[in-house]
């Protein structure tokens, strides 16, 4: 009888394990993916950039340094991005990839501003299309980025709490990093509307 009762409790004990350990690789699967969904839209503002900026050197041809750090600040970023992609759980990667974001935001913010000053870049059909692309774009990783936070938060809390805590210790599950962004003004999407 003895040996039944020390039974049961072993096999509730596995399946107790088994439980919170699926509980975390479904979470952590989860973050991961937000990343993923993060990453189509990087990939897709960082293809818009070398558009805008060829766009623009037409008319912005004194105006080269600009658009030269716009063009170097996407080249880090897209480089952050690489390494947050190879692994979404790497924390010290996850805060590169979020302050070279606030950085290209900044550049791309300073390009923004200079070219208001030049009308017929404004009136230009192409850069018009192509900032109306860059604005869904901006948005639609804002969204993802949320949806990557709140996995994350979700994450973290289920590894956190006990007994889960046990689980994740022992089997090396850390703690995720939210994407924030570190400058207060680069909170907002650039401005990308030009009118005519």
């Amino acid at each position: 009888m003895f040996s039944l009762i020390i039974l049961a409790l072993a096999v509730v004990l596995a399946f107790w394990l088994m439980g919170s350990y699926n509980n975390l690789v479904a979470l952590r699967n989860a973050f991961k993916n937000g990343f993923a969904q993060i990453d189509v839209q990087l990939q897709r503002r960082y293809e818009l950039i070398p558009n805008l900026v060829e766009c623009a050197k037409g008319y912005m041809s004194h105006e080269r340094e600009t658009l030269e750090s716009v063009m170097k600040a996407r080249s880090a970023a897209q480089m952050a991005n690489a390494k947050v992609v190879a692994n979404p759980s790497n924390a010290s990667a996850v805060a590169e990839l979020s302050g070279a974001e606030t950085v290209l935001t900044g550049a791309m913010g300073r390009m923004f501003a200079l070219a208001e000053a030049y009308p017929d870049l404004k009136a230009n059909a192409t850069m018009g299309q192509l900032m109306e692309e860059l604005s869904s774009t901006e948005n639609k990783v804002s969204f993802a980025r949320q949806a990557f936070n709140d996995a994350v938060m979700s994450y973290n809390t289920a590894r956190e709490q006990f007994p889960a805590v046990l689980i994740a210790n022992a089997f090396g599950f850390s703690q995720a990093e939210q994407l924030q962004i570190t400058d207060p003004e680069q909170r907002t999407a650039p401005k990308v509307s030009f009118t005519k």
